[in-house]
């Protein structure tokens, strides 16, 4: 695990990129792409979807990421997977409004920290298939 890449996506976020942006742009080596293209395919995907209601945008950005390094749909799914079933298994929800307490008044996991786990397993599925 690249403690740096972590903390690389983490400052993208506290520079305005929104939490898939912060992940996925923190690949654009792996997945071949430039940053400015990374940045803007990855736009809609922050604060769940936009509504809260959906997956955090950070599982989004790691799902982007493995299908522009795979490109291979089983694969991705399965990697898009395991980052999924991690991400749950520790923080309990991969749900933005659930992660963030909006109805129970009580944060399961800051979006510095869902950016960092999501970076985390990703690099962790990634490097186990290498």
């Amino acid at each position: 695990m690249s403690n740096s890449k972590c903390e690389t996506a983490v400052e993208k976020k506290h520079c305005g990129y929104n939490c898939a942006q912060a992940v996925a742009c923190s690949f654009c080596e792996e997945a071949h792409m430039d940053e400015d293209t990374l940045f803007s395919l990855t736009q809609g995907f922050g604060a769940g979807l936009g509504t809260m209601d959906g997956t955090c945008g950070a599982i989004s950005g790691a799902a982007v990421v493995a299908g522009l390094i795979n490109q291979n749909r089983t694969e991705t799914s399965r990697d898009v997977r395991f980052v999924m079933n991690q991400f749950k298994q520790q923080n309990g929800s991969v749900i933005c409004k659930d992660l963030k307490g909006v109805e129970t008044g009580k944060m399961l996991r800051s979006c510095d920290d869902c950016v960092r786990d999501a970076v985390k397993f990703l690099e962790n599925v990634l490097n186990e298939e290498k």
